[in-house]
């Protein structure tokens, strides 16, 4: 398969010693039978003792050649599999840092999962066996027929008789089990989402008493996965019985065809052993060649999946010769800004938006749900390209930048808070791996993270479980919120990244912001008319239509939407 052997060609040297030690064995095994045969008929038959002990250290030697020649594949094809996996895992990882959000949409998270898993195993399974037999067993097999036509021409057409026998049960094994084992992934596949799904929505099942539900749910696919196992496996195991009884069936045909030349001295004894030798040295090649047939279309499914990532068209060009220096830091424009996402263009989530944004202003955006908030912010970093108009940061069209440059002029604090497995201090240089300690306690202490952080017995080296799960809402934002200010990036964009917050540590964070981000241009999203009166210009969406800009004061006078929205959250003191 060429997949796989795009890997493995990158490992040479142990490549050519598994061939080698390989092609050792095989004239190992092949030398035995004829040493056999003359110890046979020179040593037992003629009663020569000293012939007997000849070729029996003959044989002894070759055996312990043959045990060096298997132990040196062994360690080669480990070794050559171990770094093809490790390879092609790496590149597959690498790969799925350049998806954008409509790739992931496009395969699914959970079948991403199964694929850099299950089918990187299963094809390191079949590299593994490739490597043990796929170059063992043709040398051997090929070697085998040609000693048994040298051997006994007059007994060997029962082993030509028997090979297509061979034949037909891998071709029928190998074409019936392909589409058995595409539902077998694709069923493995769900089994993971609902798995996935569950453990991430265990709270919500248990609070509306949904155990039984998803149990059913998960339960239906499992049986449809072991009904798809089943058949699969049923069909492979075909191969080993049918295969036993046409051997034995062989050897069985051997010895009652070899009756009469050996009474009648055409032959001899040790000629018959070394002839039943070889047929069952070349029988038991094709066994094994059924091993990796069967294995094959399984295989292939699990290179086609991984082949489709690696494969798969960007959506987000990572554009690695594009700009990664401008003079001026902080500028944005939108600039008629049109966008709908993939597969959707009839129906855009935003409409001619433009404006204007420099550092140190405050931009916020506001409206009701399903308006396009959240979508235009996440335009600027590229998660999504426009698809009208153009975005500009300090002059340069975003899609003309380096990806990885344009990223790290921008400070994205996502409304769903996401911290990673590790300690506190680790997840605070996510974005500045150079911080020291004065930078963590710094951006905490403005983010009010810093309290609940120096409460904690180990404080910067507490532990976070995966997703953060071990803390509250309000710390995981308020820590999201830290990270990005160690980053010290030129543009802040906080999608609804205050709402987990209590009024008063939001007034407080809020206040702390402006001291740090004068030099850098602050972008809000925010549901909280309290979280927003301040900006500079607040801009109101409504259906992906920019209805209103102003500030907190124009903006209670002008825009009736804005008026409605903070009627409905603020009493007459507060206004």
């Amino acid at each position: 398969m060429l997949y796989i052997w795009n890997y493995l060609k990158k490992h040479p040297q142990l490549l050519a010693l598994d061939i080698l030690a390989a092609t050792l064995f095989v004239m190992v095994n092949l030398g035995l039978p004829t040493f056999l045969a003359r110890m046979i008929d020179q040593g037992i038959v003629a009663e020569d003792e000293s012939r007997i002990y000849f070729w029996g250290f003959v044989m002894l030697v070759t055996v312990l050649i043959g045990i060096l020649g298997r132990f040196l594949q062994t360690y080669a094809g480990s070794r050559l599999t171990n770094k093809m996996i490790r390879d092609m895992r790496l590149d597959i990882y690498k790969q799925l840092q350049y998806y954008s959000h409509q790739e992931y949409e496009q395969i699914g998270v959970s079948s991403l999962v199964t694929r850099i898993t299950s089918d990187a195993f299963t094809l390191m399974q079949f590299a593994d066996q490739t490597l043990k037999f796929g170059v063992i067993t043709p040398l051997m097999l090929l070697s085998s027929l040609v000693m048994v036509f040298v051997t006994s021409p007059s007994l060997s057409w029962i082993v030509a008789f028997s090979i297509p026998f061979l034949v037909l049960v891998i071709w029928y094994v190998a074409v019936a089990s392909r589409p058995l084992s595409e539902k077998q992934q694709e069923s493995l596949d769900r089994i993971n989402h609902f798995a996935r799904e569950n453990l991430t929505g265990l709270r919500v099942i248990r609070a509306f008493g949904r155990e039984e539900f998803q149990e059913d749910r998960f339960a239906q696919e499992n049986d449809r996965y072991q009904a798809n196992s089943n058949r699969l496996f049923k069909l492979t195991g075909l191969t080993d019985p049918l295969f036993a009884q046409i051997i034995i069936a062989m050897i069985v045909a051997i010895v009652w065809f070899a009756l009469a030349p050996l009474n009648q001295g055409q032959i001899q004894i040790g000629v018959v052993v070394a002839f039943i030798e070889y047929s069952f040295h070349a029988l038991l090649s094709c066994l094994l060649l059924a091993g990796l047939f069967t294995m094959y279309p399984r295989t292939a499914v699990s290179a086609r999946r991984l082949q489709e990532i690696m494969d798969m068209p960007l959506s987000i060009s990572p554009n690695e010769d594009g700009v990664t220096e401008t003079e001026t830091k902080g500028y944005l424009e939108f600039d008629r800004v049109t966008f709908a996402y993939p597969g959707e263009t009839e129906n855009p989530v935003l409409h001619d938006i433009s404006f204007k944004a420099q550092p140190g202003q405050t931009i916020a955006f506001i409206g009701s749900t399903g308006s396009g908030k959240s979508s235009l912010v996440q335009l600027i970093p590229r998660f999504f390209d426009v698809t009208l108009g153009r975005i500009l940061i300090d002059g340069v069209d975003v899609r003309s930048y380096n990806l990885k440059a344009l990223r790290q002029k921008i400070g994205f604090i996502p409304q769903k808070a996401l911290l990673f497995t590790g300690s506190i201090a680790e997840n605070l240089r996510f974005g500045n791996a150079q911080a020291d300690q004065e930078d963590l306690e710094t951006a905490s202490d403005v983010a009010q993270a810093l309290e609940f952080i120096q409460s904690k017995e180990d404080q910067f080296e507490t532990h976070l479980a995966e997703g953060g799960s071990n803390l509250s809402g309000g710390q995981k934002q308020r820590l999201s919120i830290a990270r990005a200010l160690v980053k010290e990036p030129e543009i802040y964009i906080f999608d609804d990244s205050f709402s987990a917050l209590d009024y008063k540590t939001d007034a407080l964070l809020r206040a702390r912001l402006k001291e740090v981000t004068q030099n850098a241009t602050v972008l809000i999203v925010a549901q909280r008319v309290g979280t927003i009166m301040d900006a500079d210009q607040i801009i109101v969406l409504d259906k992906g239509e920019i209805v209103g800009r102003g500030t907190h004061e124009e903006l209670l006078e002008t825009n009736t939407i804005y008026r409605e929205i903070a009627n409905s959250q603020l009493n007459r003191g507060e206004e």
